[in-house]
């Protein structure tokens, strides 16, 4: 297996210290030069001083890496061929040796393989609008229900039909925990309209949920839903008319499959004049903090 962890991470992993997975498409696609950049090393920065390392990964000249240098950071945030790279994107990616930016449940499988129990990302994927026709579902939900990492979010991507996407994970018996809140976040929003499975109030409560989990031997991820702070969250009904005309231009232009996401996004924060950008920063700073006290926790609990 061609995978290099960053001496720090390779070291946290051995004494059994917390480690927090992060991906790199929130580098490469999610957000533009240089605030990717800014936003990555001040995410590592917040997980350092909680205590925890930060392994942000990617796979860069078809080698996994767990763990990335400031070099290899920007890397990815300037390049123009990084490719998604999602279960089905790796084999490829690996044997042509290419670089590609891991999704969400890429992130999932390299952190696995690397013995990584925590993941923080900004809203997972789901179930696309109108995928009762498309059938267009995200990969990150089918890893959620077989791979064993934890993953801190605020919530899914308030782009996706929110109701299919936890029906869907209700199927695959992924719990869905809320972070000191009993609603399902929307990502921009604290709040979807719909509720969590369970409410819980501290990371060890989270963390001993987790390790009875593992103990239980039971596959599969968890989403730990944490919630935009307050301040930072965009009203519900601006956000969900900026997604209606995103998803109208979308439409218009022809744009489908794994180029929806990054193309609305990006719409957004057109429409809204940089503040969808600025909520997204603010609420994966918010889970850098809330995973790194959870893995913390966690850690002390062993494996």
């Amino acid at each position: 297996m061609n995978i290099q962890i960053k001496a720090d991470i390779q070291e946290a992993l051995a004494q059994g210290k917390a480690v927090i997975a992060l991906e790199s498409t929130i580098i490469s696609h999610g957000m533009p030069y240089p605030k990717n950049v800014e936003t990555a090393l001040e995410v590592e920065q917040i997980i350092r001083d909680a205590g925890a390392v930060p392994a942000t990964i990617a796979i860069m000249d078809g080698v996994i890496k767990i763990g990335l240098s400031h070099d290899e950071i920007e890397q990815l945030a300037q390049a123009s061929d990084v490719l998604k790279a999602s279960r089905r994107d790796l084999p490829y990616i690996m044997a042509q040796k290419k670089t590609g930016a891991t999704t969400v449940a890429g992130t999932m499988i390299c952190a696995a393989m690397a013995g990584i129990r925590v993941f923080v990302t900004g809203g997972i994927g789901g179930v696309h609008r109108g995928a009762e026709k498309t059938m267009d579902i995200s990969a990150d939900l089918t890893e959620l229900a077989k791979t064993n990492v934890a993953v801190v979010c605020a919530g899914a991507k308030s782009i996706l039909d929110l109701g299919l996407t936890l029906e869907y994970l209700e199927t695959q018996g992924v719990p869905v925990l809320g972070y000191q809140t009993d609603r399902f976040p929307a990502f921009y929003t604290r709040d979807s309209g719909f509720a969590v499975n369970y409410q819980v109030n501290s990371a060890e409560e989270m963390a001993e949920i987790l390790h009875s989990k593992a103990q239980l031997g039971l596959e599969g991820g968890t989403v730990i839903a944490n919630p935009i702070p307050e301040e930072h969250a965009l009203p519900a009904d601006e956000i969900e008319a900026a997604i209606q005309q995103a998803l109208k231009e979308a439409d218009e232009n022809g744009i489908a499959g794994k180029a929806v996401t990054p193309f609305l996004l990006s719409k957004l924060g057109e429409i809204t004049a940089g503040k969808s950008l600025a909520s997204n920063i603010e609420l994966v700073k918010n889970n850098a903090r809330v995973g790194a006290a959870i893995a913390i926790e966690l850690a002390k609990l062993g494996k």
